[in-house]
């Protein structure tokens, strides 16, 4: 019985790190056929704007101007081992329940998204950008909505947590 839950939760999980990277795919490439680089496309007025960018770097294009054998081994390689040892440390745990796992597969598969391109393209497709006046953000993918949802997630369930109660699930 455990192993038929563990394999139910375990193909939930692969489940939502596909569908993560397949809607971050298809958002990007629709970005890339039909957006301009620097074109600036009004979807809620001024709020919620479509901006094609390529960024070379991290977060908010940190990085981007380092040499080569810096970047690749910063942003590529050692992404791509944390990514593999999470994905294999959810697969195998045998005790993690979904309330952890699931979180975990968004940041898992925006961090696939984003490697993905930079490995094929040699940046990230950027083009999301919310403006509320008082408060910008910089201009994003869906990968990194995948990545923000699970990071609110896990914080969402730690904050939940009753502090006398341990956390068994890993």
């Amino acid at each position: 019985m455990k192993i038929l839950k563990k394999g139910i939760r375990n193909v939930m999980v692969i489940t939502v790190l596909l569908s993560n990277i397949g809607c971050d795919q298809i958002s990007k490439n629709v970005a890339r056929d039909y957006i301009n680089y620097g074109e600036k496309i009004s979807v809620v007025s001024s709020y919620l704007t479509l901006t094609k960018v390529e960024n070379s770097g991290a977060f908010l294009s940190l990085g981007n101007t380092l040499p080569n054998f810096i970047k690749i081994p910063l942003l590529t390689i050692f992404p791509s081992l944390v990514l593999i040892g999470m994905l294999v440390f959810i697969l195998r745990k045998r005790k993690m329940d979904l309330n952890y796992s699931l979180p975990i597969a968004f940041i898992i598969g925006g961090g696939i998204g984003n490697l993905y391109d930079r490995i094929l393209y040699g940046s990230v497709t950027d083009f999301l950008h919310m403006n509320f006046q008082f408060f910008q953000t910089g201009i994003f993918n869906m990968a990194d909505v995948s990545i923000m949802v699970g990071i609110f997630w896990l914080l969402v369930i730690q904050i939940n947590t009753k502090k006398d109660k341990p956390i068994e699930s890993f």
